[in-house]
């Protein structure tokens, strides 16, 4: 509990230091944001912002992790993965920003291709739970062996995560905000199990997110970036993952997967009847033409997340009591 607490503050001064020469850094090579044509008419005035900020939440949630887990004496070849798998998908997040940037235009890497980068990074904490027999889902006193299957659903797991955090990254804060309250969550559950180095890893990421929300709260000063929202969301499911509450992940990411929701039947809908349900998707830019502001926004999904993460602590502790 209390190196817990040590990782996340050793997290969240790390960030606050990186981030300050690392965004005089992005603007001196100009690495800022492409607005896309489509978005809110009030996101005309983010373009040139500096983006890839999610280099430093990783950075300073890796280095405080690695500094708390050997205080604790909780290296294991599990923290290991996991904090192997956070800079992977941040190297694959940079690569899509870094495309943008020399493209002059929201466009990266295709959809197939960063979808590839994705799984491939999935298949190496996934294979090691299989690996090690745990391919079972519990939800309370339930249990089912998914065996064989197990690969296929952990890296659909994954994936899904990392691309609904990607997803939600749309508004100043709002990603990292509710980052801060799943990491919250995570630490929580970890806890109760007895997870201690998952713990201090969930602990670093969200202390780094907080430390990151300094520069990225209304208006934000950098954004974090494919680097930072497909690390975010991939280390958060594979936190799930691994630490085998992959279930608990529907209340505590209700936000993303919701973000996502909103994408796939916006597409479908216009699709096969070429009508749309939202006025735009991802829902937080329905939100936004409908008048509400961008703190609004971001506040009462936060909100939304705060409760259900909590409830799911709380049922979580009252079943493995």
């Amino acid at each position: 509990m209390i190196l817990a607490a040590v990782a996340g503050l050793i997290a969240f001064v790390l960030s606050l230091l990186f981030g300050v020469p690392y965004i005089e850094f992005l603007k001196k090579k100009m690495y800022s944001q492409y607005v896309l044509a489509e978005a809110p008419e009030t996101h005309a005035k983010k373009g040139g912002t500096p983006t890839t900020g999610g280099v430093f939440i990783v950075f300073a949630s890796v280095l405080a992790a690695v500094i708390s887990l050997l205080m604790a004496e909780k290296t294991s070849t599990g923290a290991f993965l996991l904090l192997i798998t956070f800079v992977f998908y941040m190297f694959a997040g940079f690569q899509d920003d870094i495309q943008k940037i020399h493209n002059h235009q929201n466009k990266g890497l295709t959809a197939r291709g960063k979808l590839f980068l994705q799984i491939a990074i999935s298949v190496l904490p996934v294979l090691f739970v299989t690996i090690s027999g745990r391919t079972f889902l519990t939800f309370g006193e339930y249990t089912v062996n998914l065996g064989w299957l197990y690969p296929f659903f952990g890296i659909f797991l994954i994936t899904g995560v990392s691309n609904a955090v990607n997803l939600t990254d749309g508004l100043d804060g709002l990603a990292a905000t509710n980052m801060v309250i799943a990491m919250g969550a995570m630490v929580g559950i970890n806890l109760i199990m007895h997870n201690i180095d998952i713990a201090i890893i969930s602990a670093a990421v969200g202390g780094a997110c907080l430390g990151f929300l300094y520069f990225n709260r209304y208006p934000a000063k950098v954004f974090m970036g494919d680097t930072g929202s497909l690390a975010l969301g991939g280390i958060l499911g594979t936190i799930a993952v691994m630490g085998k509450f992959e279930l608990w992940l529907i209340p505590i990411g209700l936000v993303f997967m919701c973000e996502t929701l909103s994408v796939i039947l916006q597409v479908t809908s216009y699709k096969l009847t070429g009508k749309r349900i939202f006025k735009m998707s991802p829902i937080h830019h329905h939100f936004e033409l409908c008048g509400w502001s961008e703190n609004k926004i971001v506040a009462v999904f936060s909100f939304i997340t705060l409760i259900f993460s909590a409830a799911a602590v709380f049922l979580f502790w009252k079943m493995n009591a």
